[in-house]
């Protein structure tokens, strides 16, 4: 890799595609945003093409800029209203967006030739347009797949409604045939990766990395200047204040019960100490606005914890987690019943110095994570285990962190390093050098080159 200390090195180029950027707070943005900081240490010059924040659906979080170096070039277009699309049937973003990303692409690469292109979204239709920039330009394309862009080639269920089976067949359609196009894959999953690879065997394994996202300890810096103030507790009315925030689903709906019978179970044993537990749980749905429904409490209802526990499925503006993170008295996270289940929401957990109780199964590399680093505890399960059998682990390990009360965990900083967004970019400019150097320079094609 080059010496990137020396000015006169010519640093390689990378356009990256981020439908979803700043100030939209949207979860497939973060890598990309995590990562802007390090391209250039590593012998990147990044530009940035995402979609005007005028034209998405989704959160607004103006505060998010001031994490973004500002002299990264960022070029935002249009995309057709959804207001308008809904009418004939879709309002999906990569869909809206595509012609005019398309063509902002065609101008970017002509003024200026990258060494690669990097889709770094969940907006996976947009990953076909490089396909069509590379055989127009010759550009090598690496994809950054955060979840699986079809989970499988399964019937289609005929009580679906249409739009989602032709949603699935537009899907099944553009995954191999961009496939077709790629030099290189990143995934937070190594199974994916799997998948992926005996889906599409031409991919070679030497150009697929597992990278989960990283953590920057700059957003917490960003976070406590300022913001809305905390809208989910008031963290002096003397209680004791445990926050999750991030996804909860079926797939989690084990450790949700497990964790609500070793809170029923302490207020039995321990009344005084339990009692004076809340546990808040925020932005667990995906959905939004009034499709977005809880996970956990209707279980603490059913067990009458009602007054114990409280569940915000809307998503927050991360960098007010973040704050509510640092406001807890303790952080509890709930995991998977699949065993190769990761968190890269884990992270900030982890930097937020706060005592940490995880509850995962043995398989996930989280558990490794939490005790590599030793910040916090976990509480392991194993594939049969029931939430009964969780529960007894847990209730004690809840117990304990409650007596402890009020610490900072030992964190070891260095062996989080791996971790941290710089590292995680580092190893992503790696695999951008590795396939720069094996497919050489860009050669466009010259007959696509001269039309519009």
């Amino acid at each position: 890799m080059m010496d990137c200390a020396d000015p006169n090195l010519r640093r390689r180029r990378v356009l990256i595609v981020s439908p979803h950027f700043p100030p939209i707070n949207a979860a497939d943005m973060h890598r990309v945003r995590l990562s802007l900081p390090y391209y250039r240490e590593f012998g990147w010059e990044p530009t940035v093409l995402a979609v005007d924040g005028d034209y998405v659906e989704g959160t607004r979080e103006p505060e998010l800029l001031e994490t973004i170096p500002d002299d990264i070039p960022v070029h935002r277009v249009r995309a057709v209203p959804a207001r308008w699309t809904r009418r004939v049937g879709f309002g999906a973003l990569a869909l809206r967006a595509a012609p005019y990303l398309y063509r902002e692409g065609v101008r970017l690469l002509r003024r200026q030739r990258a060494d690669l292109l990097f889709f770094s979204t969940t907006m996976f239709p947009a990953m076909a347009l490089g396909r069509l920039w590379k055989r127009r330009f010759g550009t090598p394309l690496v994809l950054d797949m955060q979840d699986p862009w079809v989970n499988d080639y399964q019937q289609l269920d005929p009580q679906r409604p249409r739009k989602h089976r032709w949603a699935r067949r537009m899907h099944e359609t553009l995954e191999p045939w961009t496939m077709r196009a790629v030099d290189g894959l990143i995934a937070v999953s190594e199974n994916y990766h799997r998948v992926l690879r005996q889906r599409y065997p031409w991919i070679p394994e030497w150009a697929c990395r597992t990278l989960p996202f990283g953590a920057s300890s700059a957003d917490f810096e960003v976070s406590v200047r300022g913001g809305r103030p905390n809208r989910i507790f008031d963290p002096d009315d003397g209680l004791c204040h445990a926050v999750y925030a991030g996804r909860l689903g079926t797939d989690m709906r084990l450790v949700c019960r497990a964790i609500c019978e070793a809170l029923a179970a302490g207020l039995r044993e321990n009344p005084d100490l339990f009692r004076r537990v809340r546990l808040h749980l925020v932005g667990t749905s995906y959905a939004l606005g009034s499709e977005a429904r809880p996970t956990l409490l209707p279980i603490a209802q059913a067990m009458g914890l009602a007054d114990f526990v409280s569940e915000h499925p809307q998503r927050l503006p991360y960098l007010e987690v973040l704050r509510l993170l640092k406001a807890a008295d303790f952080l509890l996270v709930p995991g998977s019943d699949d065993p190769a289940y990761t968190a890269s929401k884990l992270y900030p957990y982890i930097l937020a110095r706060k005592p940490l109780l995880a509850v995962f199964h043995r398989s996930s590399s989280v558990v490794e994570i939490v005790r590599t680093t030793e910040a916090g505890e976990v509480v392991a399960f194993d594939s049969g285990d029931s939430s009964d059998d969780i529960a007894i682990r847990l209730q004690p390990a809840l117990r304990n962190l409650l007596q402890r009360l009020p610490f900072e965990p030992q964190t070891n900083l260095a062996a989080f390093e791996p971790y941290t967004a710089r590292e995680m970019t580092r190893r992503q400019c790696e695999l951008f050098d590795l396939i720069a150097d094996r497919t050489g320079p860009t050669v466009p094609n010259p007959e696509l080159l001269a039309t519009a």
